[in-house]
């Protein structure tokens, strides 16, 4: 396959450097905004750099891969859609809801496949707890915990065009409750503290969030995150069942102590970030968009999954906002399938 990827910031160029040594991958080509990054990254990997966008879609491209800034990403992906051409394209869709449903309104007419970034849907540990869950083995679910915490808090110029923490970041969590349960979230109720850097402040955002969230068969999950855990970078989701618990994320790199006496020592190499915490799990979905754009395998994240999961961030960002329950229904779906 040639594969055109748009964007080599951080996620850019880690993406490249995996396409580029993947066994089905025969060409990459590259472009960015900051076309002189774009050709470093190129001359790097033995990929070509393409001067725009324009030239990776008229060299003859056999998929698309969209990791540009978020503003760019509802033109992109509607603009392979209509070439006819799989993408894939990192969370999110657009920088609001609305602009989302365009989007995947656009997509859906044009009838061409679409996969979204949620990378923690590759993990290993998300998917044994997976398999646990849809098995029974923890008896009737009846409370789940995610945690989401930040090492440090990502660059000020970044945070005003986030989306806040409930849709960029807390969006992986809800994306996670909905797939290792199978259940949907019918109600929220959500706060945020501001009490971190000033930045957050301004751009009227939060650097601490709690939700609680009700599924649709009465199972309760709370999810936090934060923006400013100086331990390390700290991603678990917990399952408690009748039967059984399971915790996912939880290792000798988990950055937590114990206040116990005969508790687990602490751990000596904390995970830093996303990348690294994340890193097989990556590779793994960008495998998966090469199997799928060549017809080999269903797609693991369509746009309706990845809408699902904004709609409820975005139900907790008005429910923090208002300070009340939210139910989802009052947030705007998608009629008829993407």
């Amino acid at each position: 396959m040639r594969i055109g990827l748009i964007g080599t910031g951080r996620i850019g160029t880690f993406h490249a450097k995996v396409l580029s040594r993947h066994a089905r991958v025969g060409a990459l080509v590259v472009t960015d905004v900051d076309a002189p990054r774009a050709e470093r990254l190129a001359r790097a990997i033995g990929a070509t750099a393409a001067p725009s966008a324009d030239e990776v879609f008229a060299w003859g491209v056999d998929a698309v891969v969209i990791t540009s800034a978020t503003a760019s990403h509802a033109d992109l992906l509607v603009r392979a859609a209509r070439a006819g051409l799989p993408a894939f394209c990192e969370k999110p869709v657009a920088a609001d809801l609305p602009g989302t449903l365009r989007a995947l309104r656009a997509v859906a007419a044009a009838g061409s496949p679409l996969q979204l970034g949620f990378m923690r849907r590759f993990d290993a540990g998300y998917a044994k707890a997976r398999e646990a869950v849809r098995a029974g083995r923890l008896g009737r679910l009846h409370t789940v915990r995610t945690v989401t915490s930040d090492a440090e808090p990502p660059p000020a110029a970044y945070v005003p065009l986030s989306g806040g923490l409930f849709r960029d970041c807390l969006v992986h969590d809800f994306d996670m409750v909905r797939w290792v349960t199978g259940r949907e979230v019918t109600d929220v109720y959500a706060a945020g503290s501001d009490r971190g850097p000033s930045v957050f402040r301004e751009a009227g955002d939060v650097d601490t969030a709690a939700a609680l969230l009700t599924l649709d068969d009465g199972t309760l999950v709370t999810a936090t995150a934060t923006r400013c855990n100086g331990a390390g970078y700290d991603v678990r989701m917990e399952l408690a069942g009748e039967r059984d618990q399971l915790v996912v994320g939880l290792d000798d790199r988990t950055p937590v102590t114990s206040a116990e006496p005969l508790g687990p020592p602490p751990a000596t190499r904390p995970w830093t970030g996303f990348l690294e915490r994340f890193g097989a799990a990556y590779e793994a979905e960008l495998d998966a968009f090469v199997r799928f754009a060549r017809g080999e395998r269903d797609n693991p994240c369509d746009g309706r999954q990845a809408l699902e999961a904004l709609r409820v961030a975005e139900a907790c960002e008005l429910s923090r906002r208002e300070r009340r329950p939210v139910r989802l229904a009052e947030v705007p779906g998608l009629e008829g399938a993407v």
